[in-house]
């Protein structure tokens, strides 16, 4: 059977090896990227660059689009030039951007009066999942939609789950990610109270690594600490940025409230750090 030929918007940390892996996987890809320079990895192997949004949109039966911001969402679908203004129909449009559910909700409805589709399926994972092709994949949308995407999106990811109708996807990733701030808050206080009691952090890095508390995250954020090593793989300010949508949803807990306050606090010093960098600013905060 002949694959679909898919767009691919977005091309930053996760963006690249995300569509990385769907080239690896034989599916022709066509990219955009508002700094094209970026585009150059994957043009190297084999993407074509498009010009335009509406131009990749009229080339491909799938576009996919990973970027930061209901802003940059708003810019891909409505700006000149953008997707809807190719007037094309028939295609699937899946938006992986950690975004609002309300701007899902509302590009549905411009997609659908095009005569095409749209899903949100957001991701958990980072740049190392992304490169592993093993992040989980979060989708609300059409369940035949869902259905006859899903082998792409099981190129990208090892898990693809559909929550229900349109932004579902988008209001359990915001659920997630209000559990990674947290973590990541609990994970930095931890270090910083083994630094004030004179504790090895390597050590205790071997004790939690082999504890009930023991994750992924936890191994790879902690060995981060240890090694001074704050390169965003998922900035502090992206954190502020989910965080403040979901209070946006209701968001009324004690600790999602008091994370959005911290790391609200640590954004103007580091901001550009990965999230893990709240272990920077406790330091600084005493």
């Amino acid at each position: 059977m002949t694959k679909s030929t898919i767009g691919w918007i977005g091309l930053g940390t996760m963006g690249i090896p995300m569509a990385n892996s769907l080239i690896k996987s034989g599916y022709e890809l066509t990219v955009y990227n508002r700094n094209p320079d970026k585009a150059q990895t994957l043009q190297d192997q084999g993407a074509v660059l498009a010009g335009s949004p509406a131009e990749l949109m009229s080339k491909v039966d799938i576009v996919i689009i990973m970027v930061t911001d209901d802003k940059a969402i708003n810019e891909i679908f409505e700006g000149a030039n953008g997707l809807l203004s190719s007037q094309n129909q028939g295609k699937t449009i899946i938006n992986m951007s950690t975004v609002s559910p309300g701007i899902s909700i509302h590009m549905q409805a411009l997609c659908s009066q095009q005569g095409n589709h749209y899903l949100d399926a957001p991701v958990s994972g980072s740049v190392k999942q992304a490169m592993e092709a093993t992040l989980v994949i979060i989708a609300g949308g059409d369940a035949q939609v869902f259905e006859k995407v899903k082998p792409v999106l099981e190129t990208i990811g090892k898990l693809a789950i559909r929550f229900g109708e349109v932004a579902a996807g988008n209001r359990v990733k915001l659920i997630v990610n209000t559990f990674l701030a947290i973590q990541a808050q609990a994970l930095a206080e931890a270090m910083r109270f083994a630094e004030d009691l004179q504790v090895d952090k390597s050590k205790l890095m071997n004790v939690l690594n082999n504890s009930a508390l023991a994750s992924p995250f936890v191994k790879i954020k902690g060995e981060a600490i240890v090694g001074g090593n704050f390169k965003p793989a998922f900035s502090l300010n992206n954190i502020v940025k989910d965080l403040k949508l979901a209070e946006d949803i209701g968001l009324n807990y004690p600790l999602g409230k008091t994370a959005l306050d911290s790391y609200q606090s640590a954004a103007s010093n580091h901001g550009l750090e990965d999230i893990i960098g709240i272990f920077n600013a406790l330091k600084n905060a005493n």
